[in-house]
C-alpha cells in the first residue's frame, strides 16, 4: 500500500470506529472522500497546525457538515492540539468538541459551523469576498490565500448554492475551489431519483471553472486541484467518489450515508482496504506522515510573520484581525443629535449614522440585497466592491437574500471585517437559517432590516411584517433592535458594531419618525444598551406604564398625554432590544415594570409574547392579522394602533378594575 492509500485510510478508519463507538453519524463521506482530502491537506491547503489563527492561512470549508468525522480526522492526523484522540472516541457525546456537525466555537481549525447544507458554500463565498477585500487593502505580502470547500450532491442542491454560485463567478473569485463529492447518492439513494440537472453546465453558465476527476486517484486528484489554482475563475472540481468507499456491501449506496456500517462491515471494510489495526489506532509512521504534513506549512508562515513585522500597516493589520476597535465612534454625533434632533425615517437615521461610521471604521463593509435606496444602507464615500478592483465597501448582492446573509456569515468569520447588509424586515423569511447560524457561530453580522411594520403603507401584506420581530426575538443570541427616533437608532448602530460575539438586527422604519430624545431629557448615556428605559415619568400618581417599541413609542407619548390629562399617572418606557433588556440586573426591571401597576405594551406586530413583560392581567395593542394596502396612517387606524384606542383600552381596563 503506498503512502497516500495509507494515510487516506486512516482517516477512513476513524470515521468507522469513531461512528461505530457512537452508532451514530455519516462514515459515507469520509471514506468516499478521504483521497481528495489526503491530497488537499498534504499538498495545496496552506496551513500550520501549531497556529489554527495564522491570519494568512487558507481557509478550508467542509459544507457537507454532517462528514464531520472527516475534518475531525484530518485536524487531529495533522497535529492540531485539538481533538484529541480521546475527542474523536467521544464522537457525539456530551461534552465532546467532535459535535455531530462541525461548530466553530468547539474546534480552532474548523473555520465555519456547517450541516445545513449549502450554507457552508455559501460562506466560503463570504470568505473568499474578505480574503480580496482585504488583499485591496493591505496588499500580497499580508493577505494572499486561498478558500477551499467540500461539498456534496446536497449543497449542490439546495437553493442557497444558486445565489452562491451566482455571486462567486459575478465577482470572479478565483480563489475560492470547491470539491464536489460527486457519489451520486443522497439519503433517499441515487441522486437521480430527484435531480436530473447538469450541475457542470449550471457552474460553467455562473461563470465559474469546472474540471472533473477520480476522487479516488492521488495524482489524478492533485492534477485538477493544480489546474484549479491555475484558473482565475472560482473553480468545482467534480471528484468522482464511492461514497462509503472501502465497505464491501454497503458501499456506494445510501445505506452508508446517515447510519454506522455494523460491526461485520466494519470489519469487512478493513480488511478490503488492508487496514489490520485496532480500533482508533494510528500506526507510527502513518501518523508521522501526517504530522509532517501539519507541519508543512511553518516555513510559509514564518516567512509572512516576517514581512508583517516590515509592514508599514503591520499595527493596523494586527489590531483588524483581532478584531479590535476604536472605542465612542458615536458619541459626539448622538450629542449633536440630542441638541437637535431630526424627525426622520429610522432606514434615513441608520443612513446617517452610518455616513459617520464608514469613515472611520474600515472594517466595515456593507451592501443590500438590491434594495440599496430603500435600506440606505451606501454612503458617499463608500465604492463598490467589484471584480478586478476589491477595494470598494459597498456590496451589490443582488436578489441573493440568502446568499447574501451567508456570505456575511463567512466575512465576519473570516475575521478583518464588519459586513452588514439591508433588505426589508419581511424578507428575514428567506434569509432566517442563515441569521440563525449566525446566532449559533457567535458571528458579528448586522441585519439592516427596513420597512419594519405596516407603516410601509401601499405595498400591503406581503411586504408588511406581522410576525416577523417576534420570530426573530425567539433566536437565541440575537439582539433585535427597533429604535424609536434617530438617537436611538445611532445608539443601536453603536452596540451592533461593540458586540462581537452576537449578530444584530436593526429593524427601521419606512415613515418619518417623530424624535422621543433630545438635549434636556436627562437622559445621558447610551440608553438603548440597557434595552429600556424610562423615557417619560409619570406626574399624577402611576396607574400605568406603557412599553412599545420603534414607531410605536410616539403612540405611547401621545395616549400618555392624554392619559395624564385624566388624572391617570402614566411612565412610558421605551424597549427598543428585548435582549438587552432581560440582560440586566433584576432590580432594573423591576423598576421599569413593577408588579402592583398595569403594564400595556403597544408594537405594530403579534401580540405573542410581550405578556412576558406585561403579564397574564396586563394589555397589549398590536396586529394579530396580516395588513392592509393603504397609506401609513390610514392602516394605523384601520387596525386600531393609535393613541385615541390605547387610551379608550386602558380607560376600560381600569375602569372594569374599580
Amino acid at each position: 500500500m503506498n503512502e497516500m492509500r495509507a494515510m487516506a485510510n486512516a482517516i477512513r478508519a476513524l470515521a468507522i470506529d469513531a461512528v461505530e463507538a457512537a452508532n451514530s453519524g455519516h462514515p459515507g463521506m469520509p471514506m468516499g472522500m478521504a483521497d481528495a482530502a489526503t491530497v488537499l491537506f498534504t499538498r495545496f491547503l496552506k496551513y500550520d497546525s501549531s497556529t489554527p489563527d495564522w491570519a494568512d492561512r487558507d481557509r478550508f470549508v467542509l459544507s457537507a457538515g454532517h462528514g464531520s468525522m472527516l475534518i475531525y480526522a484530518l485536524l487531529h492526523l495533522t497535529g492540531y492540539e485539538e481533538p484529541s484522540l480521546d475527542d474523536i472516541k467521544a464522537f457525539r457525546q456530551l461534552g465532546s468538541p467532535c459535535a455531530g456537525h462541525p461548530e466553530n466555537f468547539e474546534l480552532p481549525g474548523v473555520e465555519v459551523t456547517t450541516g445545513p447544507l449549502g450554507q457552508g458554500l455559501a460562506m466560503a463565498v463570504g470568505m473568499a469576498m474578505a480574503e480580496r477585500r482585504l488583499n485591496a487593502e493591505f496588499g500580497d505580502d499580508l493577505v494572499d490565500h486561498r478558500t477551499w470547500v467540500i461539498a456534496g450532491d446536497g449543497c449542490l442542491m439546495e437553493g442557497i448554492s444558486h445565489e452562491a454560485a451566482g455571486l462567486a463567478g459575478h465577482f470572479r473569485l478565483g480563489r475560492l475551489n470547491v470539491l464536489w463529492d460527486d457519489n451520486g447518492i443522497s439519503i433517499d439513494g441515487p441522486v437521480a431519483l430527484s435531480s436530473s440537472e447538469d450541475v457542470r453546465a449550471r457552474f460553467r453558465a455562473s461563470g465559474w471553472h469546472v474540471t472533473d476527476c477520480d476522487g479516488h486517484d492521488p495524482e489524478d486528484v492533485a492534477r485538477a486541484l493544480a489546474e484549479a489554482e491555475a484558473d482565475p475563475r472560482p473553480s468545482l472540481i467534480a471528484c468522482k467518489t464511492v461514497i462509503g468507499y472501502g465497505a464491501p456491501n454497503k458501499g456506494g449506496t445510501s445505506g452508508v450515508h446517515g447510519s454506522p456500517l455494523g460491526a461485520s462491515e466494519a470489519e469487512a471494510a478493513k480488511a478490503a482496504l488492508g487496514w489490520r489495526h485496532a480500533p482508533f489506532e494510528i500506526p507510527e509512521d502513518i501518523a508521522e506522515a501526517w504530522r509532517a504534513a501539519g507541519w508543512r506549512g511553518a516555513e510559509a508562515h514564518a516567512a509572512w510573520r516576517a514581512r508583517v513585522q516590515a509592514s508599514a500597516h503591520a499595527a493596523s493589520f494586527t489590531a483588524r484581525m483581532a478584531g479590535q476597535l476604536p472605542a465612542g465612534l458615536l458619541d459626539d454625533y448622538i450629542a449633536t443629535l440630542r441638541a437637535d434632533p431630526p424627525k426622520i425615517a429610522s432606514r434615513k437615521a441608520s443612513e446617517n449614522a452610518l455616513a459617520v461610521l464608514n469613515p472611520a471604521l474600515p472594517p466595515l463593509i456593507g451592501g443590500s440585497a438590491d434594495l440599496t435606496g430603500s435600506n440606505n444602507t451606501r454612503t458617499k464615500d463608500q465604492g463598490v466592491f467589484a471584480a478586478p478592483d476589491y477595494a470598494g465597501r459597498h456590496i451589490h448582492y443582488g436578489i441573493r437574500e440568502f446568499g447574501m446573509a451567508a456570505a456575511m456569515n463567512g466575512m465576519a468569520l473570516h475575521g478583518g471585517l464588519i459586513p452588514y447588509g439591508g433588505t426589508f424586515l419581511v424578507f428575514a423569511d428567506y434569509m432566517r437559517n442563515a441569521m440563525r447560524l449566525s446566532a449559533i457561530q457567535q458571528a458579528r453580522v448586522i441585519y439592516v432590516l427596513t420597512h419594519d411594520s405596516i407603516g410601509l403603507g401601499e405595498d400591503g401584506p406581503t411586504h408588511q411584517p406581522i410576525e416577523h420581530l417576534m420570530s426573530l426575538r425567539a433566536m437565541p443570541n440575537m439582539a433585535v433592535y427597533r429604535p424609536a427616533d434617530a438617537v436611538e437608532t445611532a445608539e443601536a448602530w453603536a452596540l451592533a458594531i461593540e458586540d462581537a460575539h452576537r449578530p444584530s438586527v436593526l429593524a427601521l422604519s419606512r415613515q418619518n419618525l417623530r424624535p422621543v430624545r433630545n438635549a434636556d431629557d436627562g437622559l445621558e448615556g447610551n440608553q438603548t444598551a440597557r434595552g429600556a428605559y424610562r423615557l417619560k415619568a409619570a406626574i399624577a400618581k402611576r396607574r400605568v406604564v406603557l412599553l412599545a417599541t420603534g414607531s410605536e413609542v410616539e403612540i405611547a407619548l401621545d395616549a400618555a398625554s392624554v392619559l395624564e390629562a385624566r388624572g391617570i399617572g402614566v411612565d412610558v418606557v421605551s424597549m427598543p432590544c428585548w435582549e438587552r433588556f432581560a440582560e440586566q440586573p433584576r432590580a432594573y426591571i423591576d423598576d421599569l415594570i413593577p408588579h402592583d401597576t398595569l403594564i400595556a405594551a403597544i408594537e405594530a406586530g403579534v401580540t405573542l409574547g410581550w405578556e412576558r413583560w406585561t403579564g397574564r392581567d396586563g394589555l397589549i395593542f398590536g396586529i394579530d392579522r396580516y395588513g392592509v394596502s393603504a397609506p401609513a396612517a390610514d392602516a394605523y387606524v384601520h387596525l386600531g394602533l393609535t393613541a385615541d384606542a390605547v387610551v379608550a383600552g386602558i380607560t376600560e381596563h381600569l375602569e372594569a378594575k374599580g
